[in-house]
């Protein structure tokens, strides 16, 4: 029979942190603090697999299942000395997610279930406080409906609302048993009225109730969206934690909180985080009441008037900062802890490897490695490769005149400046019409997500440095203000109130997510500074580091933005991009409407200085490191005009009749030219094309060297090859141009002639490819759209429905498919490598800025990724760390 449940309480658990695929995060790390003999209440895990099994039987819950929980259920009974149920002494229970990967707020919770009309008497008879237990009722009711019945919270915010102001009450902490109670009636009214049904009173009912649906939050479309950003599988599903309540809601000698033993934005060895007194936990991530700090430390830098829990409650803080020492020396990692002060008994409720910003990361992973608690391999593969992204992000120009018209918590580094939108469906839209957005809400919830990746920056009005914003905006890299208390958002009409000025949706905004600012209008800007931190860890992944990193790069500026971040070459420079420009296009148009040969040669000798000029900058940026240049590749159609406007004004640039050109252009119309008439079959149809385009390279590298003196070795790539053929016939075109240029310079020059692998005959057919080529370079992205035969283009209509229903895990455009496209790049490697020993292996497409993809790459044994300028400090690391889990 399969083991569906593991238990822990009282000093011993079935289960440790290495568990963590099978009890989840948060259940693997309850089992491991109880084996450290930490106080933790009592409880036990459903696996992960039973998600599985419970969406495989059409969301139901399987009977040996029920059987098992029971059976934990009794020992939780034994250890706490209380009956689930129990009209005298009755253990509440929380039931929590708790996935293999932390998904912070995506999933459901439900806590002090078991309360019931009867149960609710015995816990506040036991407790000496009938307030205590009627608060902890309406809570359980308000979030039961919620999660389980499906009533939506707002129902119940309103309703107490309202009767708060009623009886004259700011607070919710201010209301009696019997105020409670009558608000609680209320609420059992409005339940019965919406759903049609009472409330559950048994407690059984209750349990499973929660616990289906927990395991049904796995496919809410919050935690879909969640996973999906974060490359999380559907397969993996969560754990269930059924876990003895623990409140610190019992007075004022009882609180909830959560803390980091390192600051997360900044990753300073300081304890860091917020509680609240006479509160359950969900009060502290909601941003309902303004938490207070930790340690005096940080009351005094927040100039906050309300007491510290050190100064609070001395001998909790005293054994939470031991316990923050001991699971941080445990875990080798700073910790994301919550805990629970009941009657001034401390209890754990969980702990994790903190979320936390890049700059955070890298500076906990150096000062660890540096204090040899981790070392310097251990250091790179802590930071995530993609989370460099928020480095890039820009800052505040110290010397731009700042109007300020609020502040709040400096909840996620960086700075971001946007029209204010108030909905997320609204900043989904905006970014889908390009405008940038500052998210303003009064608070965000999990359901805002899919605004919060789309938005540049997040403004809250309540919350503090632990809400739901802040948690969600650090581990995107997105700036982010919360509590900003002295601002006011009417969300209904769509405003926001400032000090002495009210601003509307559209109006410009910037938020200062470092110093907690929120600012008017538009501010000017500084790029950052990579170094420090930053450049102690790089040199370590470089040090750690197989395959080379290059760039995608065809400007000047993006060639030595790419050196800057440590590229070492150009991976793929596409010729086609500088015919775009300037007046550069009508010569090409002029080539390409020439009524044969000598007219196209007459057009591409004004492109030739061009592109001589263009490849001469490169290689003196690049100063000896090497360039890969592909030569004309889309169909010649996609350099001329479309409508009728455009045409006309052609026309009239080039001289030509309008009818003429229309005809001309229509000739040219390809049915399919994703597969049609381009790269190097317009090589094989206008050689002339491929000699211009040779000559340039070739008088560039001898320029170049001249200028420099250092050596350049031109890579030039041909691509779209099928046929070895095709590239003897190119290449050959490309040797006689070299021979040309080397007897009329004088210099003998060094290159390389490829070719792109993006094609699955090409791939099939490397072993005798290979007999003519100098390397193999995989054009990742044309290679995915001709073996899945799909339009990356168009393919968006359908892969998010492919993903949601679990078809893909992943978009094959974004994350290499390992599978199809993987092996057909695995077969011409090892075909490629038999014929030519130490072939030259790269990859050039979107997919080589992936750490995903980049890990098959390693893999595979390929001897450079090729990425865009601001993926290469993430390719860096991601093949650092490729290389360092390879030799594990």
């Amino acid at each position: 029979m399969t083991k569906w449940v593991y238990t822990f309480g009282g000093g011993e658990a079935e289960g440790n942190a290495g568990d963590r695929d099978l009890l989840g995060g948060k259940g693997a790390n309850l089992a491991e603090m109880c084996n450290l003999g930490l106080p933790v209440p009592p409880g036990l895990t459903i696996i992960t697999e039973a998600c599985g099994k419970y969406y495989a039987g059409g969301r139901s819950i399987p009977d040996e299942l029920k059987a098992q929980v029971s059976a934990g259920i009794e020992k939780m009974q034994a250890i706490t000395g209380r009956v689930f149920g129990d009209t005298e002494r009755p253990l509440l229970l929380s039931v929590r997610s708790g996935a293999r990967a932390s998904m912070p707020g995506m999933m459901d919770t439900v806590l002090n279930l078991g309360l019931n009309d009867a149960t609710v008497q015995a816990l506040g008879h036991d407790a000496g406080d009938a307030r205590f237990a009627w608060d902890s009722y309406r809570r359980f009711i308000q979030m039961y409906a919620d999660v389980v019945m499906g009533l939506d919270h707002e129902v119940f915010e309103e309703i107490l609302e309202d009767e708060k102001g009623r009886l004259g009450h700011e607070q919710d902490t201010e209301l009696s048993a019997v105020e409670w109670q009558h608000i609680i009636s209320l609420y059992k009214r409005v339940i019965e009225e919406e759903l049609g049904e009472a409330f559950p009173q048994d407690p059984e009912v209750q349990l499973w109730g929660a616990i289906g649906a927990v395991f049904s939050s796995w496919m809410n479309p919050r935690a879909i969206t969640y996973r999906h950003l974060h490359n999380i599988p559907a397969a993996w599903g969560t754990a269930v934690n059924v876990q003895a309540m623990v409140f610190g809601n019992l007075g004022n000698t009882s609180a909830t909180g959560v803390a980091f033993t390192r600051n997360p934005s900044t990753g300073e060895n300081e304890l860091y985080g917020e509680f609240l007194v006479n509160a359950q936990g969900e009060d502290v991530v909601a941003g309902i009441r303004t938490p207070q700090n930790i340690t005096e430390a940080a009351r005094i830098a927040s100039g906050s008037d309300k007491p510290s829990l050190e100064k609070l409650m001395p001998e909790a803080f005293e054994e939470f900062q031991a316990i923050c020492n001991r699971l941080e020396t445990h875990y080798r990692d700073m910790q994301d802890l919550e805990f629970t002060i009941e009657r001034g008994k401390l209890w754990m409720l969980q702990t994790r490897s903190g979320k936390r910003t890049a700059k955070a990361a890298l500076r906990i992973a150096v000062d660890m490695a540096e204090a040899r608690t981790i070392t310097k391999d251990q250091a790179v593969t802590r930071i995530d490769p993609s989370s460099l992204d928020q480095l890039l992000h820009p800052t505040i120009d110290p010397r731009a005149r700042r109007d300020i018209i609020g502040s709040g918590l400096p909840a996620s580094p960086g700075a971001a400046t946007g029209e204010i939108v108030f909905t997320s469906e609204e900043a989904v839209l905006a970014e889908k019409e390009g405008r940038k957005v500052i998210l303003v809400r009064v608070e965000t919830s999990p359901e805002d997500i899919h605004g919060m990746h789309a938005a540049e920056g997040i403004l809250t009005c309540r919350g503090g440095m632990t809400s739901h914003a802040a948690v969600v905006a650090r581990g995107m890299g997105i700036p982010c203000v919360s509590g900003a208390g002295n601002l006011r958002v009417d969300a209904r009409n769509e405003l926001l109130i400032a000090a002495g000025m009210t601003l509307t949706k559209g109006d410009v905004i910037t938020i200062d997510g470092s110093s907690g600012q929120v600012l008017k209008g538009e501010i000017p800007m500084l790029q950052p500074e990579l170094s420090g931190d930053f450049g102690k860890i790089m040199a370590w992944a470089d040090a750690s580091r197989r395959m080379t990193v290059r760039t995608n790069a065809e400007t000047p500026a993006d060639a030595r933005a790419a050196r800057s971040f440590g590229a070492e070459g150009i991976g793929l420079c596409r010729t086609e991009h500088m015919f775009f420009e300037g007046e550069r296009i009508n010569v090409m148009r002029e080539m390409i409407l020439a009524a044969d040969e000598a007219g196209r040669r007459v057009s591409l000798a004004k492109l030739l200085p061009m592109q001589r000029s263009d490849f001469t900058e490169l290689f003196s940026i690049m100063h000896g490191l090497p360039v890969t240049i592909r030569l004309l590749d889309p169909p010649l159609h996609e350099f001329l005009p479309k409508t009728d406007e455009e045409i006309e004004d052609v026309a009239a640039v080039l001289g030509m009749n309008p009818a003429d050109l229309r005809q001309r252009v229509d000739a040219l119309h390809e049915f399919n030219p994703m597969l049609g008439h381009r790269g190097c079959r317009l090589a094989i149809s206008y050689p002339e094309i491929c000699e211009m385009q040779a000559r340039a390279i070739f008088e560039a590298a001898v320029e170049a060297a001249r200028e420099t003196g250092a050596p350049v070795v031109p890579e030039i790539m041909v691509p779209l090859v099928g046929l070895k053929s095709e590239l003897d016939y190119v290449k050959a075109c490309i040797d006689a141009v070299a021979k040309e240029v080397i007897g009329e310079s004088g210099i003998e020059i060094e290159y390389l002639v490829g070719t792109m692998i993006e094609l699955p005959r090409a791939a099939l057919r490397a072993h005798v490819i290979a007999e003519s080529a100098d390397f193999f370079s995989f054009g990742t992205n044309d290679l995915t759209q001709t073996t899945f035969g799909i339009s990356r283009d168009d393919a968006a209509q359908f892969l998010n429905t492919y993903i949601q229903k679990g078809i893909v895990e992943k978009d094959p455009f974004v994350s290499l498919d390992f599978d199809g496209v993987g092996e057909l790049i695995q077969i011409a490697a090892e075909r490629g490598r038999r014929t030519k020993n130490g072939l030259k292996l790269g990859i050039c497409g979107e997919h080589g800025g992936d750490p995903a993809s980049i890990r098959f790459c390693e893999e595979t044994g390929l001897d450079y990724v090729s990425c865009s300028p601001f993926r290469v400090p993430i390719a860096r690391l991601a093949a650092a760390q490729a290389a360092i889990n390879g030799k594990a």
